[in-house]
């Protein structure tokens, strides 16, 4: 069946049609050796529209051999620094918001009820995977997400063979068997799984992790967002004495490896999936996948399955924790844009916010440093009176629960308006608070008798 369904990368290029919508793959599933032969039939086709999410090296060359966009139109789930760049060099660069977690369900009710999902089906999915086993299964490695119900719904089933993608047990739709694909393309020596730095925590990140230590107990299971923060928190609380803490994550990082290893992550008291730490995909450096790789105490399922939020309040004492860009004085929080320019994307923030909300004993804590340095060396602050115009709102107000920058943090749910300007501006820096209370006179946001320590 293997030797049937094997074809070259440009063979595999020739099957697309003027008007094609075709997937890419997630992450490091981004397929490299057909995007490549896609690109050198540029002149030969039209209107192709291609998907992803988060773009990782190398640049596809659908971009680099098309930059006035005149065939390929490229849209990105969530940006990377990368697609960050190409935005703003070429007119042919989109974002696509997406609730992560609910994604997988686009497809599943197209068939039930197609008036309701404005997406369309995939007339193209090729993703990167290990080689196949010697039980005829490709397994996704470190991009399961939305992988599996994208390669069984698209007309045409690609799996891009990757040979350094680690093998990353399940969990559940980790894997596909070649019965289920149409074609196989092996990839080349120079199909290899790009690295993700970790971001280095700075001493703001320190102080901001120290702060969010005081909602982490001995049994809490932990989400953690991607930067500096989380890897630092993940550093301090292996030098606490906390103990059995679990893991349940959209994205896996390397202060999870860092946790597990020391002994504080054992996921002995979880709810669910007791036993082992949960994720939907990774991202970081070689030692992380190394480690990963056949690794039994981790866990790749869907991402149906790790963000629904009834998954997540189903799981006690779930302390989510994710950083944003900008909060404004009514406690609305930007996580993914500043102005017009897209920097990263919503993906499931909202699905762990909710979930971990409603979790027994649990919260949900969005992080920040109150200031940040502009291309020009001046000092801004991250707590705003408004946003910038373009600007994107992530979370709404009503959804906010704890925010934390590195002056405390506070508790916002049933605050009213005043309250909430209150408490947000005792988190901002000291040199902003007296023209963030102006601001907040103007918008009727402000008691004579407030008072901010």
């Amino acid at each position: 069946m293997y030797k049937d369904k094997l074809i070259s990368a440009e063979d595999a290029a020739k099957l697309v049609q003027p008007g094609f919508m075709i997937d890419i793959g997630l992450f490091n599933g981004k397929s490299v050796e057909f995007v490549r032969a896609l690109a050198d039939r540029k002149e030969e086709l039209s209107d192709i529209m291609m998907l992803t999410s988060v773009t990782m090296p190398p640049i596809p060359e659908v971009l680099t051999k098309d930059p006035m966009g005149e065939v390929f139109t490229y849209m990105d789930y969530h940006f990377s620094p990368i697609s960050r760049i190409l935005q703003e060099k070429r007119p042919n660069v989109f974002y696509n918001p997406t609730q992560f977690g609910e994604s997988e369900n686009w497809f599943e009710l197209k068939y039930e009820d197609p008036d309701k999902i404005g997406t369309r089906f995939r007339d193209m999915m090729v993703t990167r995977a290990t080689p196949m086993d010697e039980n005829g299964y490709f397994n996704f490695g470190l991009n399961n997400g939305v992988t599996y119900e994208l390669l069984t719904t698209s007309k045409i089933a690609i799996v891009e063979t990757c040979q350094d993608m680690p093998c990353c047990y399940g969990g559940t739709r980790e894997r596909i068997h070649i019965s289920q694909i149409d074609y196989v393309i092996e990839g080349g020596p120079n199909s290899t799984v790009a690295q993700m730095p970790a971001a280095q925590p700075t001493e703001i990140d320190k102080q901001i992790a120290t702060h969010v230590l005081d909602h982490i107990r001995d049994n809490c299971t932990i989400q953690l967002g991607i930067g500096g923060m989380p890897n630092a928190l993940g550093r301090i609380i292996n030098e606490t004495d906390l103990k059995n803490l679990g893991g349940h994550t959209e994205m896996l990082g390397e202060a999870y490896m860092d946790m597990i290893e020391s002994g504080k992550m054992n996921n002995t008291r979880k709810t669910l999936d007791r036993g082992k730490t949960v994720y939907t995909f990774a991202a970081g450096s070689k030692e992380l996948y190394d480690w990963m790789d056949r690794n039994t105490s981790l866990a790749s399922y869907n991402v149906e399955y790790v963000n629904n939020p009834l998954n997540l309040a189903s799981i006690d004492n779930l302390i989510s924790i994710n950083q944003a860009l900008e909060v404004d004085l009514y406690t609305q929080i930007s996580a993914e844009s500043t102005g017009y320019q897209q920097i990263s994307g919503n993906g499931g923030m909202l699905d762990f916010v909710l979930g971990s909300f409603y979790s027994n004993g649990g919260r949900s804590i969005i992080c920040l440093p109150s200031t940040h340095t502009d291309k020009s060396g001046n000092i801004n602050s991250n707590i705003v009176p408004f946003f910038n115009e373009g600007t994107v709102i992530t979370i709404p107000r009503q959804s906010c629960n704890i925010i934390v920058t590195e002056y405390g943090w506070v508790s916002l749910k049933g605050d009213s308006t005043w309250l909430r300007a209150e408490k947000i501006i005792s988190l901002a820096h000291p040199m902003f608070r007296d023209e963030l209370i102006k601001e907040a006179q103007k918008r009727k946001l402000w008691r004579r008798t407030n008072k901010i320590s």
